[in-house]
C-alpha cells in the first residue's frame, strides 16, 4: 500500500454485540473501515441488507470510485431463544455472492470454535465434532465458503473463541450480577477458555486484512494463551460462587493460535484477563 492511501475495508454486522466493539476499537491508521447495518442508524454507513441483492453495495462502491479492498463478514444469527440458526447459511451466500459480484477479493469470515466441539489445543486441523447447533451451523457457513472459495474469491473462516464482552460471563457481570456461579473441578480450579478482547481482535482482523500473499482457508482467532473464566469474572469486579461441577462439564476448552500468531503479532497484554475485561469496558462505554 503506497503513500498514507488507507485500504478501504466492509464490516458486516456491525450492529451485533461483536460488530460494535470491533467497529469502536478498530485501527484509526491503515485502514479506513466502513461499516454496514440494514437501517440508516450511522453516519458513512453502508445500508445494505445483503438478502436483498447486491445493488446496494455496487452503488456505494460506484459512488467512492474504488472496490472494497476486503470485508470481514461478522453479520449473522447468534443462539438464543426463537432464533433460527439455519439462516447463517443463507447470509454467507448472499453475502459472498455479493462481494464476488462487487470486485472485493478478501472476505474474512466469522465461524466459531465451535465446529470442533470440546477439547483442547485445538489447532485447525482438528476433527470439527459440533456439540450443539450453533456449531453445526456455522459448518455449513464454512461450507459456503469453501465453495466460493473454489470459484477464486478468498474466503477464510475464522474460528471465533470466546469474544470479551460478547461471551455469556461478561453479559452476567453487564446484568448486575455481583457473583458469577462456576464449576470447580476435582483439582480446585474452574474453566479454562480461549478468549479475546475487542481490541485484540479488531487488530488482528486488521493484520489479515493487510496480509500481502493468500490467507490460509481456515484459521483460529483467540489471544495466544487461554484464561479462567474466574480471573474474567473477578477483573470485572464480581465474586465467584463456586459449584461442584458435573460429570458433563469440560474443564479445558482451548484453541492453538500458532497459525493466527505467525500472520499477527500479538502483545503480551492481549492474553490478560484485566486487559480483556478494560477492552470490553471501554467499548460497553462508548
Amino acid at each position: 500500500m503506497a503513500g498514507t492511501e488507507r485500504a478501504a475495508v466492509l464490516l458486516t454486522g456491525a450492529s451485533g454485540r461483536v460488530g460494535r466493539m470491533v467497529v469502536h476499537h478498530w485501527p484509526r491508521g491503515r485502514v479506513a473501515v466502513t461499516a454496514q447495518y440494514r437501517r440508516d442508524v450511522a453516519a458513512g454507513a453502508l445500508v445494505w441488507d445483503p438478502a436483498e441483492g447486491p445493488r446496494a453495495l455496487l452503488e456505494h462502491q460506484a459512488r467512492a470510485g474504488a472496490a472494497f479492498r476486503a470485508m470481514v463478514m461478522l453479520a449473522g444469527v447468534v443462539p438464543g431463544a426463537g432464533r433460527d440458526l439455519s439462516r447463517n447459511r443463507a447470509i454467507a451466500e448472499a453475502t459472498l455472492e455479493a462481494a464476488a459480484r462487487a470486485g472485493i477479493a478478501r472476505v474474512l469470515l466469522a465461524s466459531s470454535s465451535a465446529v470442533y466441539g470440546p477439547g483442547e489445543d485445538l489447532g485447525e486441523d482438528a476433527p470439527c465434532a459440533p456439540v450443539n447447533d450453533y456449531g453445526a451451523a456455522k459448518l455449513e457457513v464454512e461450507a459456503t465458503g469453501r465453495a466460493w472459495r473454489d470459484r477464486g474469491l478468498e474466503v477464510c473462516a475464522l474460528r471465533i473463541g470466546n469474544v470479551a464482552g460478547a461471551d455469556a460471563l461478561l453479559l452476567n457481570v453487564a446484568r448486575g450480577e455481583r457473583a458469577i456461579t462456576l464449576d470447580i473441578f476435582a483439582d480446585g480450579e474452574g474453566p479454562l477458555r480461549s478468549y479475546i478482547g475487542p481490541r485484540s481482535m479488531a487488530e488482528a482482523l486488521e493484520a489479515l486484512v493487510l496480509h500481502e500473499g493468500p490467507l490460509p482457508a481456515v484459521l483460529n482467532l483467540a489471544a495466544p494463551f487461554p484464561v479462567t473464566m474466574a480471573a474474567l469474572a473477578r477483573a470485572a469486579g464480581a465474586a465467584i460462587r463456586p459449584r461442584p461441577a458435573p460429570a458433563t462439564a469440560h474443564q479445558r476448552i482451548t484453541l492453538d493460535c500458532a497459525r493466527l500468531a505467525a500472520l499477527h503479532r500479538f502483545r503480551p497484554a492481549d492474553s490478560d484477563p484485566v486487559e480483556m475485561v478494560r477492552q470490553w469496558q471501554e467499548a460497553r462505554a462508548a
